[in-house]
């Protein structure tokens, strides 16, 4: 998650900057956000593990009440939601400046 910060900081500062390095910051960020997804997708599977016994002798010491594991899962997919439009926005972003390369590139006779 810092390092989506710095990423963000980074692209920020980089009004000045040559596309290439700006471009270059969005795929970072974006590998960032997917990282960060994987993580909470890893979350996920392991409450499902949680509310779904692996086998007919489970006798683990966690017994959480529905009323935890419904906040719980909520929470959870809240902040899968969250990072989710997160990683939509650098993509996006992305897509814009490829875009807006592409067209400088062939007003530039390239």
């Amino acid at each position: 998650m810092a390092e989506s910060a710095r990423a963000l900081a980074h692209v920020s500062s980089l009004s000045e900057s040559s596309e290439t390095t700006s471009v270059e910051s969005l795929a970072l960020q974006a590998c960032d956000d997917i990282d960060s997804l994987h993580e909470v997708q890893r979350a996920y599977a392991c409450l499902e593990k949680l509310i779904v016994p692996q086998g007919v002798n489970d006798t683990e010491e966690v017994y959480p009440n529905r009323t935890e594991l419904g906040a719980l899962v909520r929470v959870v997919n809240e902040e899968m939601q969250r990072r989710i439009e997160t990683a939509d926005t650098t993509m996006e972003s992305l897509r814009v400046a490829l875009r807006e390369g592409g067209a400088r590139h062939r007003a530039d006779g390239g």
